[in-house]
């Protein structure tokens, strides 16, 4: 026994050299941050799938900090300009953030499993000119499309119009049904370019010159941009909405139609899970086809992806939590959880159930995905064009100015013009 002690302390004196020089024997835990706004339930499904992963990956920590919408739309850009910000975060503004974004190529267990099933949405996160970058993976497809108070037009005696009708079409019947049910919002519209989009693809709207660049105020533009003039004039839509915020401020109006005051509201399927809950059993609502106009039926595609960004200290271990995240199991579950149309093409081909769906929402879904299957190619460019959100933000804005009578229709559309081309040249100066 006496020439094993020997032995044991020199096990002792190195296991204690070792920790003296690389620290405690158990692998230290790395701490990653991810941004992440909510429309329902997908924030609370995200953080039972991080509890999860952590339980497999002990030496992964991530915290989960949830904010409005407008801190992502807003404040995150900032951030990230200045070179701080999260590890990750779930993003609208793809292509306005790519200059930011980490290519986790390099890291990814199997890159070309993310290329065959998110390819066509990778060009929305890469920077301009690049083809090869993996920056993350789509937590949703959104398409646009109107949800309609059914109850109300049973309560007024009229009939809905049906899949193929116009806009106008779609007016006139939600304002009669508002003025025989004293509905105060007969047509709601979201504050947002992307949503005014909606309308104008089904206008006409080529968006483009023929040079690739933007021409934004084109005739089916201009038809659109009445209409939504017009319609607040008349009473159509309401100035209590777009009225209530300026500049590039969304606004929505998900408390006035989960509280009957809207006929119709034009946002989209993300909206799908929280309805079915806040509405409940209170009246019967569906979702409709998107209206047409000389410019087809097309809705706007869109959708929010989760993006890894260049600053973090820790790209492997975010490429770790990515892999887990984007793999079809997983990201199954969390579409068919959160009640999502699915943005990855092996899960979009496959199916996804909706166990926990209301009838309200299984039907919507089912509305939102045949939408998906006809979206118009312009639609689909639009949204993946670097410099969208310039477009969106200087439309919105400048309508929002010719709704509230601070300036005429055509001078809004002359200055839509300036911006857009004015912000595009500083953003290629940087």
């Amino acid at each position: 026994m006496r020439a094993v002690k020997p032995v044991i302390a020199s096990l002792v004196l190195s296991l204690l050299s070792a920790t003296a020089l690389n620290g405690p024997a158990s692998a230290e835990t790395t701490t990653l941050r991810m941004a992440w706004y909510s429309d329902g339930n997908e924030g609370e499904v995200m953080a039972d799938l991080l509890k999860r992963f952590h339980e497999q990956n002990k030496d992964i920590d991530v915290v989960l900090d949830q904010v409005p919408f407008k801190a992502i739309n807003e404040n995150l850009p900032v951030q990230l300009a200045s070179g701080q910000g999260p590890d990750m975060a779930r993003v609208v503004d793809m292509g306005g953030l790519s200059r930011y974004a980490l290519d986790m190529r390099p890291l990814l267990k199997d890159p070309g499993y993310w290329e065959t099933n998110f390819g066509p949405f990778l060009e929305w996160m890469r920077p301009a000119g690049d083809t090869q970058a993996i920056p993350g993976f789509m937590t949703q497809l959104t398409v646009t499309g109107p949800f309609v108070n059914k109850t109300l037009f049973e309560q007024a005696g009229v009939a809905m119009p049906s899949e193929k009708s116009t806009w106008e079409d779609w007016a006139k019947a939600v304002k009669e049904v508002a003025g025989k049910v004293q509905a105060p919002f007969p047509l709601a519209l979201d504050r947002s370019g992307h949503r005014f989009y909606a309308l104008a693809v089904s206008q006409g709207t080529k968006i483009f010159g023929a040079n690739g660049e933007p021409d934004v105020v084109d005739e089916g533009f201009k038809r659109a941009a009445q209409l939504i003039y017009d319609w607040h004039r008349s009473g159509v839509m309401s100035k209590e909405l777009w009225g209530s915020v300026s500049g590039t401020a969304y606004r929505g109006a998900n408390d006035e139609f989960k509280n009957a005051q809207v006929v119709m509201y034009l946002s989209g399927s993300w909206q799908t899970a929280q309805f079915a809950k806040t509405v409940d059993n209170a009246f019967d609502w569906v979702a409709v086809p998107n209206p047409c106009g000389p410019g087809g039926c097309s809705s706007m595609p869109g959708g929010a992806a989760l993006v890894a960004f260049k600053t973090t200290k820790h790209p492997k271990e975010v490429a770790r939590l990515m892999d887990y995240l984007a793999s079809e199991p997983v990201l199954a579950e969390f579409y068919s959880r959160a009640l999502f149309v699915p943005g990855h093409l092996g899960l979009a081909k496959k199916g996804i159930d909706y166990p926990t769906a209301s009838p309200e929402a299984a039907a919507a879904l089912k509305v939102f995905t045949a939408s998906a299957a006809s979206i118009s190619p312009l639609a689909f460019q639009t949204q993946g064009y670097t410099n969208s959100r310039i477009i969106f933000n200087a439309v919105i804005s400048r309508l929002g100015q010719a709704v509230s009578g601070e300036t005429t229709l055509e001078d809004a559309e002359k200055r839509i013009t300036a911006d857009v081309a004015q912000q595009i040249a500083e953003r290629n100066k940087k």
